[in-house]
């Protein structure tokens, strides 16, 4: 069974060269390879049988493992997998006045983590397609492979005993007793409401968990919620109200990330507004000063080099561990079928097939059609906003079609990349400043105004994007984009987050967002389509410094996002967080719903009628970026698409939303052809790319003499490994060290003054092989047993895996490898930008 879920792994891990490296475009015309796209809901247990019959080419959400395995036999059928789920249990930390909740005491939450049987889940749940997690580095990840030794040091694992000896402390000194196997505080149970999941193998998590709180003497009220209704219960409610104890998150990936400064505080740090509480106002807020201090010194690059930033990253990632607020349990591998004729999919390392590139990119030969699956299409929390919308993957998915970001990341390097703006970086960071040129301006949210910078200001970078590409095209009602549309998008950013008024009403956005936005030091204009950014933000890598300072990011228009501002804070009709339409009891923008389209149209009749129109944000010095007449005709583009498609997505990519029904759950997008979009088929094209991975272990290890193992890797040309041989009795680090790999090869030397101090038994070697060209690392924790005498032969074992799927170059793991060694289990590493909630 183990060698059989170990090939499984490898074989969703594998190089993909069956997807092929060529690239056919269908047509030479603007915009994507397919014209129409139409999405529709299935129930994930009938899915499959949709996709076998052909009424869709691909589905998109994750099935349950035992669909993925029938599918993987059908030889119409191909698999794109990718490590794009996550899996965590986040515990409410908030104090009871009236009674007792265990998750408020530290002790409590950090014995959760050995309550939890990730072995048991990766293996028995998910059949081995999935890896176990203990933080939010996963094992696919290429920080993982910096920081791997620590997190084996914490030797978090599943150990119910010592689970309940440390629950037994913490809750004894706070008053608890137990009574014939039950907890009691005050004469009643101590009770806690365990939120989970029904849609998918969740469910089977949660009750796992429960029914391990309830051996522990907790009493379990399961609460089972599908998507939107636990989304609801448990983001937008104040922890203090306890209508949640546990929730069983699942979070989406959208791109990769090499050097994580994102997940390290969305998971961790309270002031980014994802931990209990989420940062609104008059909620109960988890606080943790030293995780907000880290997580912001790594997000806005306060350090001096890769070296300190790797210490900051440790240090936050052991707080994290050490509180336990969100407790990870395991990395899924998403499987995404499709018919075996789709053509165009690249292996974006991190989402898959649901990254940026599918959409654009995909066909059938002779089909002008793509019909996709997905488990829905709508849900109440599936938001459509361009401030606080798109924070879950059904939303997610399709406007990556719709909209065109000024920058992405590589779905190989995990690095920034130019998009649709290019730019060039200048810095003097670490330590040094820029001077800021006196034209430069910021916004004023008290004057309402553009003003130049003070003398004297400066910044440690300065980015120059040139946005032509956008400038020199259309935005899908037919109104050129211009740099009105990036004036109306930085003054929006900064005015919510700075007015007084407006940030008490998003009070979550603004308190969130203010202390990245106060590194933003001016910017300057260029002529028609090149912005100046001056930031106090650096890092090792200069396209980290592009991303971080671009403030555009494609979107919509100006006039779209005046209407929503004019809902939001003047008429005060809608929110757009989630949060704030709790506490004001209103709904949230969501400009794909009829009612909320009835609001746009509405508005914008009066824009038109009363000749609304906001000079002050649109005038900078003595230059005006927009005129009422140019205004007016693009609220009459606005009014008239939106009438055409009873819609109020107007954006800027390879295809339109042209349907969108929420009871029906159908959505479809059609091709943007304009002459002035910049992009054809085969552009972002990528294909598939050789990941580092091991593909042989052999040698032995004998006590009280010169002893190695050796390990075969293949890869790019500077793969290496990082090892940690240790006893796992008493903890100790026998052996470690980085190597890179010479010829394909790296010896782990075990010295004889090393193995003269060692006895006979079993030791655990750990081995990450990583690459800098590849963001992808490859994880190994097995037994390495050491013997009184050499074994009268060292053996290598070299399994074959051969599959009619992926005829090709495997990793080659072996599964129990005595060789006076070691048994492998074989993982492979990504890392991500954005998660989203699912």
């Amino acid at each position: 069974m183990r060698k059989a879920l170990t090939l499984l792994l490898l074989l969703m891990l594998s190089t993909a060269t069956a997807w092929g490296q060529e690239y056919n475009p269908p047509h030479d015309k603007p915009g994507p390879a397919t014209d129409v796209i139409r999405v529709r809901a299935y129930a994930e247990e009938i899915a499959p049988q949709v996709l076998e019959k052909g009424d869709i080419d691909l589905y998109l959400y994750n099935m349950r493992v035992s669909r993925v395995q029938a599918l993987e036999n059908n030889p119409g059928i191909k698999m794109v997998k990718a490590p794009s789920l996550l899996l965590s249990i986040i515990l409410n930390p908030a104090p009871d006045p009236n009674g007792l909740n265990p998750f408020s005491i530290k002790e409590v939450r950090k014995a959760f983590q050995y309550l939890v049987n990730r072995d048991y889940v990766v293996k028995e749940l998910y059949r081995g397609y999935a890896s176990p997690m203990t933080t939010p580095l996963s094992p696919y990840d290429y920080d993982y492979a910096q920081f791997f030794e620590s997190i084996l040091e914490t030797g978090i694992r599943y150990d119910p005993e010592y689970a309940s000896r440390l629950i037994t402390a913490a809750l004894t000194s706070a008053g608890a007793e137990k009574r014939d196997g039950k907890w009691f505080y005050r004469d009643k149970p101590v009770s806690v409401k365990f939120v989970i999941r029904t849609e998918d193998e969740r469910r089977e998590l949660g009750d796992l968990v429960a029914s391990e709180l309830e051996k522990t003497g907790f009493t379990v009220e399961r609460i089972y919620l599908p998507f939107a209704q636990a989304i609801a219960r448990v983001y937008t409610t104040d922890p203090s109200e306890f209508t949640w104890h546990l929730y069983t998150e699942g979070w989406g990936r959208g791109a990769l990330e090499k050097y994580d400064s994102t997940s390290i505080n969305q998971f961790c740090a309270p002031w980014l507004g994802n931990m209990p509480g989420w940062q609104e106002f008059g909620y109960w807020q988890y606080s943790n000063p030293l995780l907000d201090d880290l997580g912001q010194r790594i997000f806005k690059g306060q350090y001096s080099g890769k070296e300190e930033r790797n210490q900051l990253y440790l240090r936050a990632l052991s707080e994290c561990m050490s509180e336990s607020v969100r407790v990870w349990v395991a990395v899924v591998l998403q499987s995404t079928p499709m018919k075996a004729e789709v053509r165009g999919v690249s292996e974006d390392l991190a989402a898959g097939a649901r990254g940026l590139w599918t959409f654009r990119e995909a066909y059938i030969p002779g089909k002008d059609v793509l019909n996709v699956g997905h488990l829905w299409v709508w849900t109440p929390r599936t938001v459509w906003n361009p401030v606080g919308g798109f924070g879950d993957v059904y939303s997610a998915d399709l406007l990556r079609a719709v909209s065109d970001p000024s920058l992405t990341r590589h779905p190989f390097t995990g690095l920034p990349m130019p998009f649709r703006a290019s730019y060039k970086v200048e810095t003097a960071g670490p330590s040094g400043k820029l001077n800021v040129p006196p034209d430069a301006f910021v916004w004023d949210p008290v004057s309402k105004t553009w003003k130049n910078v003070a003398t004297n200001t400066v910044a440690i970078s300065k980015v120059t994007f040139d946005y032509s590409l956008y400038t020199s095209s259309k935005w899908h009602h037919g109104i050129p984009i211009t740099m009105a549309d990036i004036l109306y998008r930085i003054y929006q950013t900064f005015d919510l987050a700075f007015d007084e008024t407006k940030s008490r009403i998003e009070f979550a956005i603004a308190y969130t967002s203010r202390p990245v936005l106060e590194t933003f030091k001016g910017f300057r204009i260029v002529g028609d389509s090149l912005l100046e950014v001056y930031v106090d933000y650096w890092n090792f890598e200069p396209d980290y410094i592009a991303e971080y300072a671009d403030v555009f990011g494609g979107g919509m228009p100006w006039e779209l996002l005046a209407v929503s501002d004019d809902l939001v804070f003047n008429r005060r009709l809608v929110t757009y967080s989630d949060t704030a339409a709790a506490r004001f009891r209103v709904d949230q923008l969501n400009l794909v719903l009829r009612e909320q389209v009835s609001l746009v149209k509405t508005a914008l009749n009066d824009f038109i009628t009363r000749n609304i129109f906001p000079a002050n944000v649109f005038t900078v010095g003595d230059k005006r970026y927009e005129t009422l007449e140019n205004a007016q005709t693009r609220y009459k583009a606005l009014l008239n698409w939106v009438n055409t498609y009873n819609l109020a997505v107007v954006s800027n990519g390879p295809y339109i939303l042209a349907a969108f029904d929420p009871a029906s759950q159908f959505a479809e997008l059609r091709a943007y052809r304009d002459p002035s979009y910049p992009f054809k088929p085969g552009k972002w094209f990528f294909g598939a790319v050789e990941k580092p991975r091991i593909t042989r272990i052999q040698g032995s290890v004998v006590v009280g003499a010169d002893s190695s193992v050796t390990v075969s890797v293949a890869g790019p040309d500077d793969t290496a490994i990082a090892y940690r041989v240790v006893d796992p009795v008493s903890g100790k680090t026998i052996v470690s060290g980085r190597e890179r790999a010479t010829g394909g090869v790296v010896e782990i030397r075990l010295p004889s003054t090393v193995t003269s101090t060692l006895a006979p038994g079993l030791l655990e070697l750990g081995i990450v092989v990583y690459s800098d060209k590849v963001a992808q690392s490859f994880n190994v924790v097995e037994k390495l047993e050491v013997r009184r005498t050499a074994a009268t032969q060292i053996t290598t074992i070299t399994p074959i895996i051969t599959t009619t799927q992926q005829p090709t170059e495997q990793p080659i793991i072996p599964t129990w490898l005595v060789i006076a060694v070691v048994g492998v289990a074989a993982v492979v590493a990504t890392a991500f930008m954005l998660t989203r909630r699912r």
